[in-house]
């Protein structure tokens, strides 16, 4: 596939993520930023100034960065000249739907100048609410998603990565890459709205159903690290930490017990799933007792050499160092020569690159893109001073 093009209006994480992913892929990935610059920025410890800080960082590598007043009918005009002389492939938006039109940036606006163009957006649920704003824990809290997370005995938790937020990235590349297909063979863009409360419901797929199929309550909520279904699969401790084990069926059952360590549980009651559910607490609190004697490593080799899912509970910083992961992640180098390490691509891309520029400061590109757009230097200059365009300030 050529390079494609890619503009975007974008801030906090859902969207910024997306496009990070259009990176990997190799994209031309153009952030448009409002002069206040994404808050997002500022959060975490700074790597390259106070406008590049830890958390910005990751999901913004290799983007180029303007700055332009879109509240000024100036603004939307330098990004329609942009538009109109780069044709960009794909435009991206993650603001108020409300504020599509204000800003310049609807739909039908910007494909009278790239007929092609394939629009796309990210809201809290989508142009039939368009004043709706939507943060991941406000949706993780109004979605179900916290009163399925945390202890059976505790109060909802938020998940703790930002699901919502890169479901909706995830679901917005998938509609691009289906929608650029359809262009290839119709030669027609087309427009995309992905609602974060919509694509996260997506993710209730085992769970809606249970509602109408007279489940218990305690099948629809909060069951801390178990699995409300296949017991025992759960977090037990150790002498040293935790380790979580999994199974998944009445053979895997028989697989535990036969290992010494567990024989004491070996009963008539718990051979089959359903009488393991309906004694979970005992067979819980008896099966934490048997790895508990025993250090975290210990219990995994008896596990795995058995054949039972199992796995050391580690932090990320641990984690990342596991053989599986440390030879395939990226890495970006930050302005004063700290190597950075960023995430694996979420699939092996054999032609990605695995080293990454590091993320642009606040209007680091304007006055190029500007210029590559065919404004002339006098019109850039008087669009910078009357604070229309901007580029990176001082004190970043």
């Amino acid at each position: 596939m050529s390079r494609l093009t890619v503009l975007s209006l974008e801030q906090a994480l859902s969207l910024p993520y997306a496009t990070h992913r259009m990176v990997e892929l190799g994209w031309r990935v153009i952030r448009v930023e409002a002069p206040a610059g994404d808050p997002n920025r500022r959060i975490g410890l700074p790597l390259g100034g106070a406008d590049r800080c830890a958390y910005y960082v990751g999901p913004n590598v290799a983007k180029e960065a303007i700055t332009l007043d879109l509240q000024d009918p100036r603004g939307r005009a330098a990004l329609h000249k942009i538009i109109a002389a780069l044709q960009p492939d794909v435009f991206c938006a993650n603001t108020l739907p409300g504020r599509y039109g204000k800003l310049g940036i609807d739909e039908p606006t910007l494909r009278a100048l790239a007929p092609r163009l394939v629009w796309a957006a990210i809201s809290a649920m989508g142009p039939e609410h368009p004043d709706a704003p939507g943060y991941d824990p406000a949706l993780q809290a109004a979605l179900g998603f916290m009163d399925l997370t945390g202890p059976a005995d505790g109060p909802p938790m938020l998940c703790g990565l930002p699901l919502i937020d890169l479901k909706a990235g995830d679901e917005l590349l998938t509609q691009v890459m289906q929608a650029l297909w359809e262009r290839a063979e119709t030669g027609r863009g087309k427009r995309i709205d992905v609602s974060m409360a919509r694509a996260a419901a997506s993710w209730l797929l085992t769970f809606v159903p249970m509602l109408d199929a007279g489940a218990r309550p305690e099948e629809i909520t909060r069951s801390g690290s178990e699995h409300r279904q296949f017991v025992p699969s759960n977090a037990y401790p150790t002498s040293d930490g935790f380790v979580y084990l999994a199974i998944g069926s009445d053979r895997q059952w028989a697989q535990l017990t036969a290992i010494a360590v567990f024989s004491s549980l070996r009963e008539p009651r718990f051979e089959r799933n359903e009488g393991r559910k309906d004694h979970r607490r005992e067979l819980h609190e008896r099966l934490g007792a048997c790895t508990r004697r025993r250090t975290t490593d210990e219990n995994l080799a008896d596990l795995r050499r058995a054949g039972i899912v199992c796995a050391p509970i580690l932090p990320v910083a641990r984690a990342i160092e596991e053989p599986h992961l440390a030879g395939i992640l990226g890495a970006t180098q930050a302005p004063d020569g700290r190597r950075i390490r960023l995430p694996p691509t979420a699939v092996a891309i054999p032609e990605a690159p695995r080293e990454l520029p590091f993320a642009p400061r606040q209007g680091e590109h304007t006055r190029a893109v500007l210029a590559e757009a065919g404004l002339a230097g006098d019109e850039i200059d008087a669009l910078f001073f009357d604070g229309v365009a901007a580029g990176p300030t001082e004190d970043a």
